[in-house]
């Protein structure tokens, strides 16, 4: 099974993100294994910090390089994606030539309670993931409208028309994987 290292950009603990993350994870768990990145202790970028690297830069890295894909949540902060994941971002890019992104079959999602479900957000972070030399899958996208109704009391998506869409995204992103790992190049 294919394993994704899921990095959530919102660090509140009740987020509506991360939320929507381990619902999806549940729902892929016979196709997936997600993995939690913590990058709530990452320390802002400062390239000075590499003369000593920070043991939450080295853990995010070795966390990234380990798994076969990468899935970035974010909500909408000021219709754009978060400090917290641009700055995992940077410390991914680092040092030069140890890029952790690199190559990495990578999705993005997001959720907000409003209608347009992070999407200004995420075609911001699309952008910046091309750069930084990802294999960014480009369909299908997910904006998804949080409502408390569509989960269970566990967390499970309990709405069978979002259930669906959901399983149609995750087995086009685990065929992706798959297709990005039989030709690299």
């Amino acid at each position: 099974m294919r394993s994704v290292a899921v990095l959530v950009g919102s660090l509140r603990r009740e987020s509506l993100n991360r939320k929507l993350a381990e619902s999806v994870g549940k729902l892929a768990g016979d196709r997936l294994s997600f993995r939690f990145v913590e990058i709530g202790d990452l320390p802002l970028y400062n390239d000075d910090l590499w003369q000593q690297p920070p043991e939450a830069v080295l853990r995010m890295k070795r966390e990234v390089e380990a798994a076969d894909a990468v899935l970035f949540v974010t909500p909408e902060y000021n219709r754009s994606f978060t400090p917290a994941i641009k700055n995992a971002i940077d410390w991914g890019t680092r040092p030069w030539g140890q890029n952790s992104w690199k190559g990495k079959p990578a999705a993005v999602m997001g959720a907000t309670p409003g209608v347009i479900g992070a999407a200004v957000a995420q075609n911001a972070l699309k952008s910046i993931l091309t750069v930084c030399d990802t294999a960014l899958m480009g369909q299908p996208e997910v904006y998804f409208t949080y409502k408390p109704e569509l989960f269970d009391e566990t967390g499970a998506i309990a709405n069978e028309t979002t259930r669906d869409f959901l399983n149609g995204w995750i087995d086009r992103f685990a065929a992706w994987i798959d297709r990005i790992a039989a030709d690299p190049h």
